[in-house]
């Protein structure tokens, strides 16, 4: 089984949530998305309705950009028009999503919103970490403005691996945890992309995993565990959660990159093929096999 290509669209509007903002929200929509997962994820809400949730609300976000339940109730709506609205928004764009996964993450979007609870300290600091972006070792930074930040690229990919999941018969919530904590150690370390990470050498290993396990240590016991076995789907593409995982990562940062090859005029090309972005490695021949099949790489 692989990704359909028709829901190719839907997840280009879902990586434009790191770009769109509203007035009364800190920093982007996914961002704000992250930081509210957590939040309840700390609060003790489940991990597989955090995931549906939040993955609902990403969806009709596409279109609704920054109007959501809270906006439209202060609007004067009534719960029931709120959610009504709240539905429209994901039905504008879910035709290509899976029908049974659809309808759970409708499901979702009904209700009031959870109250609002602080998220642990290292969210703040992945969204104030921004991504190295393409670099390529032995070569110069590719620098494109305005970054994404770890907070970004961490959200969208959770709430890829959710829509993506029915692709390959995965259970979507370890991939939607793997999405949120798989950049743990840049909450401290900053991005040197894989040219940065290729002349730590073999310090690397043990630095990510010192850094990662900080982060962990800051955790509940119960998300501590769903964490690391979440993180489990790291270093490999062997089973349908892996994949889903995975092709979520490679999916979001190659979306990330034709932004700017359609804002800039850049293309995408250089950063795929000259940049190697999908660089070589034990996933490599999986992505660049996936990504063929999806049309995002020649």
């Amino acid at each position: 089984m692989s990704v359909d290509q028709a829901l190719i669209p839907l997840l280009r509007e879902v990586n434009d949530l790191k770009r769109v903002r509203a007035a009364g929200i800190d920093g982007t929509l996914a961002a704000r998305a992250f930081r509210r997962a957590w939040a309840r994820l700390v609060a003790g809400d489940s991990p597989v309705t955090v995931a549906l949730r939040e993955t609902a609300l990403a969806v009709a976000a596409a279109r609704l950009g920054g109007i959501d339940h809270a906006m439209l109730t202060r609007a004067g709506l009534d719960d029931d028009a709120a959610t009504g609205v709240l539905r429209n928004g994901f039905d504008a764009v879910a035709g290509p999503l899976d029908p049974i996964l659809a309808a759970a993450l409708r499901h979702h979007l009904g209700g009031h919103e959870p109250a609002a609870a602080e998220p642990p300290a290292f969210v703040h600091d992945l969204e104030r970490q921004p991504r190295a972006g393409a670099t390529r070792p032995g070569h110069p930074r590719l620098v494109l403005e305005p970054p994404e930040s770890h907070a970004d690229h961490c959200f969208v990919t959770a709430v890829s691996a959710v829509l993506v999941s029915p692709a390959y018969d995965a259970d979507p919530t370890a991939p939607f945890i793997a999405g949120l904590c798989h950049h743990f150690h840049n909450a401290i370390l900053p991005d040197s992309g894989f040219a940065g990470e290729m002349l730590l050498g073999d310090h690397l290993d043990s630095v990510v995993r010192t850094l990662t396990y900080e982060i962990i240590a800051t955790l509940p016991d119960h998300l501590a565990h769903a964490c690391e076995q979440a993180r489990k789907l790291l270093p490999h593409a062997e089973t349908p959660e892996a994949k889903a995982f995975h092709t979520a990562d490679v999916i979001d940062r190659i979306l990330q990159m034709d932004h700017y090859a359609r804002a800039a005029g850049f293309e995408l090309r250089h950063a795929v093929e000259e940049m190697e972005l999908v660089h070589a490695g034990p996933l490599q021949d999986f992505q660049t096999g996936m990504l063929r099949g999806v049309g995002l790489m020649r």
